[in-house]
């Protein structure tokens, strides 16, 4: 449904923000508010606001119709942080072009709850599934939709800390670059190098950057979209550090905050290509809790307070109908048609049960090269090359 209809709708059938377990009537009394679509199905219910729909949003549109968050979720950071960069090269590079769906599946509907759900509550979502089921394209499609601007990916390893996600700090590049200004203003006058005020913090902000998840706690008037990519990968702790930044929504920037007496205002830089920010006493506040999507590929548990804090979303294995979405996002109208008359979905669906799951970018690099490489000659001979086991085992000889 497009966004005309949303605005006719405005905030009626919208969940109210403070519906309790007081309420005489109870939810079972109320079946769910739905929307009835141009050919009289049944629409997405009225309360969404992402749909899933692949049609963005009119601007402003997140805005007027997102509740206040619980008194719970409230953050008051400030001065407000101008909106951030669009990033439609990256989006469309993920996502294809905007392909708005038809009757949605039960788990597209199920994803959308989770989505909705999370931006009313203001918590992350915990996306888990296996490698190659699209828990990281869900943060670009939320950002796309709400227009909420530049996905912020931070890309977790096993060496990721909280400071980094947070901000990095080039100390040792600021005592070289003070040292080599004294030393030239020493040549110049023929004086011994004296200690500059710049060398003492005034410049401390050419040093230092806010990292993907420092960014998105700035205070924006909307959310940012924020990826914390394959969080499986990191310390044992780090889910335990992420504790504090979620329910606070708030940090301090030691380096920053020993200099506030003499520089309560500096600018640093952000996560945003060229993006730069002025942080006052030291301290990164939120305004609007952004839309957190943590992806985990279930190889590992995580601490019961950290899964208390999250709302929790499985992404399974993309069906025959998902996948043939993908595909034609991501080709023209006739070759999305010709990649479908080749069977190349209903081998795929096949190969993936039998080889334990493979991933959809494998199915788009072979619908490619089936479309502009082999001119029709049978894909048989690179399908172990292609549509290879993501666990890395080769299959035994006489097996798919």
């Amino acid at each position: 449904m497009g966004p005309e209809s949303e605005t006719a709708t405005g905030n009626e059938g919208m969940l109210p923000p403070s519906r309790t377990s007081t309420d005489p009537s109870g939810p079972a009394s109320r079946p769910a508010r739905t929307e009835t679509g141009p050919a009289g199905g049944t629409g997405p219910p009225g309360w969404w606001i992402y749909r899933g729909t692949g049609e963005p949003l009119r601007e402003g549109t997140l805005l007027r119709r997102l509740p206040p968050p619980p008194q719970w979720r409230m953050f008051t950071g400030g001065p407000e942080t101008p909106a951030p960069p669009e990033d439609d090269e990256e989006v469309l590079r993920r996502l294809g072009r905007v392909r708005p769906v038809g009757a949605m599946s039960e788990q597209l509907r199920h994803e959308a709850d989770m989505v909705n759900a999370a931006l009313y509550l203001r918590r992350p979502l915990l996306v888990t599934g296996r490698p190659g089921t699209g828990k990281s394209a869900l943060a670009y499609r939320i950002s796309r939709e709400l227009g909420l601007g530049r996905v912020l990916r931070w890309h977790i390893t096993s060496r990721s800390t909280l400071r980094s996600g947070l901000y990095e700090y080039d100390a040792i590049g600021r005592v070289q670059d003070a040292a080599a200004a004294r030393a030239v203003s020493g040549a110049l006058t023929g004086e011994p190098a004296a200690q500059t005020d710049g060398a003492d913090g005034a410049e401390v902000g050419d040093y230092l950057q806010l990292g993907p998840l420092g960014t998105a706690l700035l205070p924006y008037a909307a959310p940012r979209v924020l990826l914390i990519d394959e969080i499986d990968k990191s310390d044992l702790d780090l889910a335990n550090d992420l504790l504090s930044v979620f329910e606070e929504g708030r940090f301090a920037i030691p380096e920053l905050v020993r200099l506030r007496r003499r520089h309560p205002r500096t600018v640093v830089l952000t996560d945003d290509p060229d993006g730069s920010v002025t942080i006052e006493e030291g301290l990164v506040r939120c305004r609007a809790f952004p839309v957190v999507v943590v992806t985990s590929n279930g190889e590992r548990e995580f601490p019961p307070a950290f899964l208390r804090r999250c709302l929790r979303l499985h992404m399974p294995e993309p069906d025959h109908e998902r996948l043939a979405d993908m595909v034609a996002a991501h080709f023209i109208d006739e070759e999305a048609r010709d990649v479908d008359s080749l069977g190349l979905l209903e081998q795929f669906v096949r190969r993936s049960r039998e080889r334990g799951g493979l991933a959809a970018d494998q199915l788009l690099n072979s619908a490619y090269l089936s479309l502009h490489a082999l001119d029709g000659c049978s894909l048989d001979g690179l399908v172990d090359a292609l549509w290879h086991r993501l666990d890395g085992e080769l299959p035994e000889a006489g097996t798919p």
